[in-house]
């Protein structure tokens, strides 16, 4: 069974820094391209950030230089560091993986960390 569990959410002060962490069980991470994404309350989920199964990463305009993403094959485990933090990084963020399979791809989620920002 696929699992991805993240963690490291919480409230943090304009400007502050935080790192989440994702978790991912069921054998799938070597094969699979990571990726966050978040939802701010009252709007649609938007891409963040992913990273191949190689390290090539792809980030949102918004936050790129100030967010990091990173994985650790050897743990099943991506990152995402956070700095320069603004109120409008307030979201729910979620863990993605995109399975690549020579059947094609399967998705899966995570249950989504909150990220507060304020002062």
């Amino acid at each position: 069974q696929v699992q991805l569990v993240e963690s490291g959410g919480g409230l943090v002060q304009p400007g502050g820094s935080l790192r989440l962490s994702c978790a991912v069980s069921g054998g799938i991470f070597s094969d699979s391209v990571m990726g966050w994404y978040r939802q701010a309350s009252g709007k649609q989920r938007e891409f963040v950030a992913r990273i191949t199964s190689v390290g090539s990463t792809d980030y949102a305009d918004s936050v790129k230089g100030r967010f990091t993403i990173s994985r650790d094959n050897a743990k099943s485990t991506v990152y995402l560091a956070m700095n320069s933090l603004k109120p409008e990084d307030t979201a729910v963020y979620y863990c993605n993986a995109v399975q690549l399979t020579v059947w094609g791809t399967r998705d899966f989620w995570g249950q989504g960390t909150q990220v507060t920002v304020s002062s």
